[in-house]
C-alpha cells in the first residue's frame, strides 16, 4: 500500500507516523504448521505447554502462577474458557475478578509466554454442567453438541463473542498477542461415533465455524480423529506416543499430558510418578511429537458450586508439578524442569527431519536426529519395565534404568535421563501465619430448605437439574413408611428392616419421630 505525506507535515508529526507504522509491523506475528511442528513467525518450534484455569485460582495467585511456570521451562499456558461463567444468564456476561479471562491473557503475555486458548465452549474438566449454562437447557428445541439447529446457534454467538474480545484487545499472535492456538470443541470423537451422521455433521460445522472466524492462528480438535482440514487433530491420555495426526501435513500435538487425576470425595488421591510423566513426554517427544501440554501444570480450587461430574471434590489438585495453593511439588517440578531444558537444547536437531531409529537390543533403541549444520541429537530408550540395560551408541556405552530414556542432546554425553532424578525432595508443612496484607478468607455455604419452605408432592423421583434450575445441590425428599402393630412379619417378636437403594448424599431416618 502507497502512502503520500503532506510536506507541510511538521517534522515531529511525521516521526510519529513513521514509529506507528512500523510499530505495527514490528508487534504482528504470524502461526503456521507443517508435518514438524507449529511454525511461529517463520520458525518451527517445540512448544511446552501447561494448563492453568483462571477461575480455579484467585487473581493474586496468577503472577506467580505463570512466573512459576516459565521458570519451569513452559513456553505456553493454556486454559479453558467456561461458558457458565462468564454468561450466567442470557446476555449478561461477566468478566470481572477470577473470570477477567483478558487480565489473565495479558499477565501471560508480560511473562514472555504463549497462550492456548481452548474455546469449546464445552470443556468438561469436571467442571459444573461442563462449562454449559443451565439456562440453554430450556431454549425451545435444543439438544445439546449435535446437529442442531438452536444449540448452534447459542454456540456460534458464544464463541464469537469470544473471538472479538480477543480481537478488540489484539491478543492473537496475528495481531502481535500470545495467543497462538485456539480449541474448538472438546473430545467429541466419541460422542461423534454414536451419535452417527448427526453427530459428524456437527463436528463438521463445527470446525467450518470457527475458521469463519479468522483469528489468524490455527485450531484445533482434541481426540478428534477426523477433523476436517485445516483443523490439527490432537491426543489427549497418560500416553500419547502412539498416536498420529490425520493428515501427513499435521504436527503431532498432545494437548493434555494427564500429570495425575481429579480426586473424588471417598476416592484415594490420585499419584502420578514424576519418573514415568517424564518417560511419556521424552517418548513423545522421540517419536516426532512438537507440542506437548500438561493438563494439569497447575490444578487449583473448584470454588463455590463449579465442581462437575459425581463426587468431584473441591480441589482440583491434580497431582500437578504446582500444588493447590501454587507451591513447587517436587521433586516433579524440578525433574520436568530439568527434561524441559534437555528437550529445548535438541531442538534444533528435533524440528528438522525425522529421525532414525536403531534397534539397541531387545526393548532398547536410539532415536537420532540430524541437523544441516552437521550436529545430531539422541534419546536412548530402554522399554524394559524391570531390568536395567548396557548399550553400546556410536562407539560408547550407556547405562539405562528399566522404563527410562535418555538425552544426548550432542549424541554423545547423556545430560538427562527420565528415570534419575536431580531435583530436589520437598516435604510440605503447613503452618499458621499472622494476615498481613488484607488477605481474606472467604466460604460457601447453603442453608438447607425447610420441609415448610418448598415442599410439594410428586409420585416419583424428579429430574434434579429440571427441578432445581441448578440454584442448589440438595434435593431432598421425604417419605413415611406406616406399620400396623397387626402387621404379620411383626410375630415372632421380630423388628422390621428398612433397606433403601439410593445413590443420594445424605439420608437421615426417623422412626417413631426419633433421628435414628
Amino acid at each position: 500500500m502507497a502512502m503520500v505525506l503532506n510536506s507541510k507535515l511538521p517534522v515531529n508529526a511525521l516521526l510519529v507516523v513513521l514509529l506507528a507504522i512500523s510499530g505495527v509491523c514490528l508487534v504482528s506475528g504470524s502461526v503456521s504448521y507443517d508435518h514438524k511442528a507449529i511454525t511461529i513467525n517463520g520458525q518451527r518450534r517445540i512448544l511446552l505447554s501447561g494448563s492453568i484455569h483462571y477461575p480455579r485460582s484467585s487473581p493474586e495467585m496468577w503472577p506467580d502462577l505463570i512466573q512459576k511456570a516459565k521458570e519451569g521451562g513452559l513456553d505456553v499456558i493454556q486454559t479453558y474458557v467456561f461458558w457458565n461463567g462468564h454468561e450466567p444468564a442470557p446476555g449478561k456476561y461477566y468478566f470481572q475478578g477470577n473470570y477477567d479471562l483478558v487480565k489473565f491473557i495479558k499477565l501471560v503475555q508480560q511473562a514472555g509466554l504463549y497462550v492456548h486458548l481452548r474455546i469449546g465452549p464445552y470443556v468438561c474438566a469436571e467442571w459444573n454442567f461442563g462449562g454449559f449454562p443451565v439456562w440453554l437447557k430450556y431454549i425451545p428445541g435444543i439438544v445439546f453438541r449435535t446437529n442442531n439447529g438452536p444449540f448452534k446457534a447459542q454456540m456460534q454467538r458464544f464463541t464469537k463473542k469470544i473471538v472479538d474480545m480477543m480481537k478488540a484487545e489484539r491478543l492473537y499472535e496475528s495481531q502481535g498477542g500470545p495467543i497462538i492456538l485456539s480449541q474448538i470443541e472438546n473430545e467429541y470423537g466419541p460422542m461423534e461415533y454414536e451419535l452417527g451422521a448427526p453427530g459428524k455433521a456437527y463436528s463438521y460445522w463445527s470446525a467450518k465455524m470457527a475458521l469463519g472466524l479468522a483469528t489468524g492462528v490455527p485450531w484445533v480438535m482434541c481426540k478428534q480423529d477426523d477433523a476436517p482440514d485445516p483443523i490439527i487433530n490432537t491426543c489427549n491420555g497418560f500416553y500419547c506416543d502412539y498416536f498420529s495426526p490425520n493428515k501427513a501435513n499435521k504436527p503431532k500435538m498432545w494437548t493434555e499430558a494427564w500429570t495425575g487425576w481429579y480426586t473424588e470425595f471417598g476416592g484415594a488421591v490420585p499419584y502420578r510418578p514424576a519418573e514415568d510423566l517424564a518417560f511419556s513426554v521424552a517418548r513423545f517427544i522421540q517419536k516426532g511429537g512438537s507440542f506437548v501440554n500438561y493438563y494439569m501444570y497447575h490444578g487449583g480450587t473448584n470454588f463455590g458450586r463449579t465442581a462437575g461430574g459425581p463426587f468431584i471434590a473441591t480441589s482440583y489438585d491434580y497431582d500437578a508439578p504446582l500444588d493447590e495453593y501454587g507451591l513447587k511439588r517436587q521433586p516433579k517440578w524440578g525433574h520436568l524442569k530439568d527434561l524441559h531444558r534437555a528437550i529445548k537444547l535438541c531442538e534444533p536437531a528435533l524440528v528438522y527431519g525425522d529421525p532414525t531409529v536403531i534397534r539397541l537390543g531387545n526393548y532398547q533403541e536410539a532415536h537420532v536426529f540430524k541437523y544441516k549444520a552437521g550436529g545430531c541429537a539422541a534419546f536412548l530408550a530402554n522399554y524394559n519395565p524391570r531390568d536395567y540395560a548396557t548399550v553400546s551408541f556410536r562407539n560408547n556405552h550407556y547405562n539405562l534404568p528399566p522404563w527410562s530414556i535418555s538425552i544426548l542432546p550432542d549424541c554423545k554425553n547423556t545430560v538427562y535421563n527420565t528415570a534419575r532424578i536431580g531435583a530436589q525432595i520437598a516435604r510440605k508443612k503447613m503452618v499458621p501465619v499472622p494476615m498481613h496484607g488484607g488477605l481474606s478468607w472467604q466460604a460457601y455455604n447453603e442453608e438447607t430448605a425447610s420441609v415448610a419452605d418448598s415442599s410439594f408432592t410428586m409420585v416419583g423421583l424428579l429430574e434434579q437439574i429440571n427441578t432445581t434450575r441448578d440454584a442448589t445441590d440438595y434435593l431432598w425428599y421425604t417419605t413415611d413408611v406406616k406399620i400396623n402393630s397387626h402387621e404379620g412379619f411383626l410375630r415372632n417378636g421380630k423388628s422390621p428392616v428398612l433397606t433403601v437403594l439410593s445413590a443420594g448424599h445424605a439420608l437421615h431416618v426417623f422412626v417413631n419421630g426419633q433421628l435414628s
